[in-house]
C-alpha cells in the first residue's frame, strides 16, 4: 500500500499552529495541530468531544457555511482537521481565529450534546474545550497566511 500523505509529514517539525496539510483539487485541508505531537499531555477526548461540538456549530452557521466539507478530530489527539472548498487561506485563517474566540468564550448549553442527537451525550467537558481554545487562540493571534506551511 502506498503510504498516505498526513504520515509523509515529519511530525517531529511540527509544532502547534494551524497548517495547511493538503490541497485535492477545490478541498483544502487545514491541520489545526493543537498539541506538539508525541508530547505529552494529549487532548483528552470528552474536551475534544465538546469542542468539536462548538467548532462544527460555529464554522456551519458562518457565513462560509456551504464551504465547510468537515470539521474533526485527529486520531492522536493532537488537533482537528477542517476540509473546506472556495475559501481563500486568509478567510479560512480568520474564521479559525474567530472560532477559537468564540468556543474560550462560550456559555451556555452545548449544541448537540442531548442524548437524542449525540452517539456519546455523556462524554463531554466544556471547560476543557474552552481551555484548548483559549490555548489556541493565543497560538494563533499572530499566525499568518506565511505560517500556513509546515517547516521543511
Amino acid at each position: 500500500m502506498n503510504k498516505i500523505e498526513s504520515f509523509k509529514i515529519d511530525h517531529t517539525k511540527i509544532s502547534k499552529g494551524m497548517y495547511i496539510s493538503r490541497i485535492d483539487g477545490d478541498i483544502v485541508t487545514y491541520d489545526i495541530r493543537m498539541v506538539k505531537p508525541n508530547m505529552p499531555p494529549f487532548l483528552e477526548n470528552d474536551g475534544i468531544h465538546s469542542f468539536e461540538h462548538l467548532l462544527a456549530t460555529f464554522m456551519r452557521n458562518s457565513e462560509y457555511s456551504k464551504n465547510i466539507v468537515y470539521v474533526g478530530p485527529m486520531g492522536c489527539r493532537t488537533g482537528f482537521y477542517l476540509l473546506v472548498r472556495g475559501l481563500s487561506h486568509e478567510d479560512v485563517l480568520e474564521l479559525t481565529k474567530n472560532a477559537m474566540i468564540y468556543i474560550a468564550n462560550f456559555t451556555g448549553d452545548l449544541p448537540g450534546s442531548s442524548a437524542a442527537e449525540c452517539g456519546n451525550y455523556l462524554d463531554h467537558d466544556l471547560n476543557k474545550a474552552k481551555k484548548y481554545a483559549s490555548n489556541m487562540s493565543y497560538v494563533l493571534k499572530n499566525w499568518s497566511v506565511e505560517n500556513l506551511n509546515y517547516e521543511k
